[in-house]
């Protein structure tokens, strides 16, 4: 842009005021001083400060000090006037006195062009050095936030938002590389696609391969950044070209290009970035081809710069991203598996560990969108309700290290003890048989058909009273195994029954009961004695030795805890170490309620029924009124119908009557 000299109307110039050609300068007359606000900050300017454009300040210094800023001000005198007026001498580059020689103009003229020159590159430095500090200090923060992002999809979107952001690009797209099954790179994916001018375009995935018939791929497969004016004017000599059906189907113009591969840390291509018209205005809409041609610019070798630097921290971003998916994948892999285990001892079970994990995360969720009392205003992280939600899968793996007889057992008395309880009265039964045989062949034998009507009529009421007494004594042992409440009469009759005895088949005489099989029989409620229960219990400390060992992360640190008290009771009844409310954090809390929920009305189990959930729900709020659950969690997840979770999911049954 040719240097501007600003004089007053009716000052005479000659034709080449430098003394050159005409053309060096352009020379602007105006009738007053010109305002500081109209002067080009991207122009070397001189302004002939004359007694006509003094007079039009009208004493407003402040003008002059503010046009010095911009331009170069020379003082030009009236005949007679050998130096400037005092006050502003010193807004004054130069100045030529009245009736001085015309050489002497021409270098002062010279000199005042030069410190023009000098100003313009002071502030193009300055605007330089603002901009660069500005790029650096946005590199910076960019950086920081890539660093933090741990979903892949966010940061794609963030990292292509900032660069089409600092090079005012109106589109982009961000490719990924995907690899064979031997890790090798195969092709290329578009992952994000945004443009500022057609906003609502939805993104179709499609792969490039990784050469040099495409932008992106050339840009891959060399690992150079492709800088081009115009994507429509590229020379014949190359062999990426530019595929024209985007712009075709939605009336778009693609001009200007950016294309960068970016690189990790080990020098390996993760991914490329590609923008698409810079514009010298943000928010201009690329509505037409003539806007286009008028207001995109091409990228330069500093925008290279900068986005390369962005590229290169975005890459390694990714691969961290990519990275921390493969750790997220292998450890959902291994808590699935976990979660298969714990299931496959006990099928009866089938799902418990994921429901449970489903309705404490939903708790929290509703608890973030607004808790109860001391749970007002209390907020989970994704990261807190995924530690919550691997601490509901897993709160049940120490069921592992229990017996598997116990673990399934559904009566008092296990399967093998009631078949040899039954065998013997099978045996017992056949005892009975032969005696009636043997009875009645004796007499027989001994006295002949005289009498025997009524010997008969006899063995056969005491055959029948016998039979009916085994039966009945096996009836009550059957009762007697189902794990609910026992009566006292039963047990009355459990204790003289096994009182009575019976004669083995190598002539020993036993109880018709042994003490084991009595002892089981007798318990109380449920179908687990008490070294049974015990055993069912420790399953809670089990659970914590094995979470213990696994190397949590930072964020999953809490899981051992969270799931170790899922039992304990906030009035200190819970187990395994019966721990009072201070001790139990409120995550456990959510998940006791969730587990307890869970367990009662989840679908029929041999030594239980699935209750209703309005039954479920007053068996919650009975045990919140003793002390044991927490009301305003419990609140939460009555109002919220938190429990809907796993009654609407697919697959999962729950009774409602």
């Amino acid at each position: 842009m040719k240097p501007l000299l600003i004089v007053s109307i009716g000052r005479a110039i000659g034709n080449a005021p430098l003394g050159r050609r005409g053309d060096d300068i352009e020379v602007r007359r105006v009738p007053a001083f010109p305002a500081p606000g109209t002067l080009d900050s991207e122009r070397a300017t001189l302004i002939l400060l004359d007694q006509q454009m003094l007079q039009s300040l009208g004493g407003d210094h402040t003008r002059l000090a503010e046009a010095a800023k911009v331009a170069a001000i020379m003082g030009v005198g009236e005949p007679g006037e050998e130096e400037p007026p005092h006050a502003l001498a010193h807004h004054m580059v130069s100045y030529v006195p009245g009736g001085a020689p015309p050489a002497l103009f021409l270098t002062l003229l010279r000199g005042a062009f030069r410190h023009a020159t000098a100003l313009l590159g002071e502030r193009t430095a300055k605007v330089c050095e603002r901009q660069r500090h500005h790029e650096l200090t946005e590199l910076s923060r960019i950086g920081v936030a890539l660093s933090t992002e741990r979903n892949l999809l966010t940061l794609l979107e963030m990292i292509l938002s900032q660069a089409r952001r600092i090079t005012n690009s109106d589109a982009g797209s961000l490719y990924l590389v995907e690899r064979d099954e031997q890790d090798m790179p195969k092709s290329l994916r578009i992952k994000i696609a945004q443009n500022f001018s057609l906003p609502n375009l939805p993104l179709v995935e499609f792969s490039v391969p990784i050469d040099s018939t495409s932008l992106s791929g050339y840009a891959a497969a060399t690992g150079e950044a492709l800088m081009i004016a115009d994507v429509y004017l590229l020379p014949e000599d190359v062999s990426y070209k530019q595929n024209r059906s985007f712009d075709e189907k939605f009336g778009y113009r693609t001009k200007s290009m950016l294309v960068i591969p970016m690189r990790s840390h080990r020098d390996e291509v993760v991914g490329v970035l590609q923008l698409v018209n810079r514009k010298r205005a943000p928010d201009v809409v690329l509505s037409s081809p003539e806007i286009t041609d008028r207001e995109v610019a091409s990228f330069d070798q500093t925008t290279v710069e900068i986005i390369g630097a962005l590229a290169s921290q975005a890459a390694v971003s990714i691969e961290n991203s990519l990275l921390y998916e493969d750790i997220e994948k292998l450890f959902e892999g291994f808590v699935t598996a976990a979660v298969t285990a714990i299931e496959s001892r006990d099928p009866t079970t089938f799902g418990h560990s994921g429901r449970v994990a489903k309705l404490s995360v939903g708790l929290a969720q509703a608890i973030d969108r607004g808790g109860e009392g001391p749970y007002r205003g209390m907020r989970f992280s994704r990261e807190q309700l995924k530690e919550l939600r691997y601490a509901g899968l897993l709160h049940d793996f120490g069921k592992v290290g229990v017996r598997e007889q116990v673990l399934v057992k559904q009566k008092k008395l296990y399967p093998y003890d009631l078949e040899s309880i039954k065998h013997r009265f099978a045996y017992l039964k056949q005892n009975v048989e032969l005696h009636f045989e043997r009875t009645r062949s004796n007499f027989l034998q001994q006295h002949g058909r005289e009498k025997y009507a009524e010997i008969e009529f006899e063995l056969e009421r005491q055959r029948g009273e016998r039979r009916e007494e085994l039966e009945h004594f096996m009836s009550t042992i059957i009762a007697a195994n189902e794990p609910t409440i026992l009566a006292e009469a039963s047990s009355q009759e459990l204790k003289l029954l096994a009182q009575q005895t019976w004669v083995d088949l190598d002539g020993a005489e036993r109880p018709l009961l042994s003490p084991d099989e009595l002892r089981f029989l007798q318990i109380p409620r449920g179908n687990l004695d008490d070294r049974e229960r015990r055993e069912i219990e420790s399953h809670v400390s089990h659970t914590f030795r094995f979470l213990q060992q696994i190397p949590w992360t930072r964020d999953l640190r809490g899981v051992p805890d969270i799931a170790f008290g899922h039992h304990e009771k906030l009035n200190g009844r819970g187990y395994p170490r019966a721990v009072q409310a201070a001790a139990i954090p409120v995550q456990t809390r959510m998940m006791t309620i969730s587990d307890i929920y869970d367990a009662l009305t989840a679908s029929d189990r041999p030594y239980k029924r699935a209750v209703t959930t309005e039954r479920a729900l007053d068996i919650l709020h009975m045990e919140a009124k003793e002390g044991m659950l927490d009301q305003d969690l419990l609140k939460v997840f009555v109002d919220s119908k938190v429990y809907d979770i796993v009654s609407r999911s697919s697959g999962e049954h729950r009774v409602f009557r």
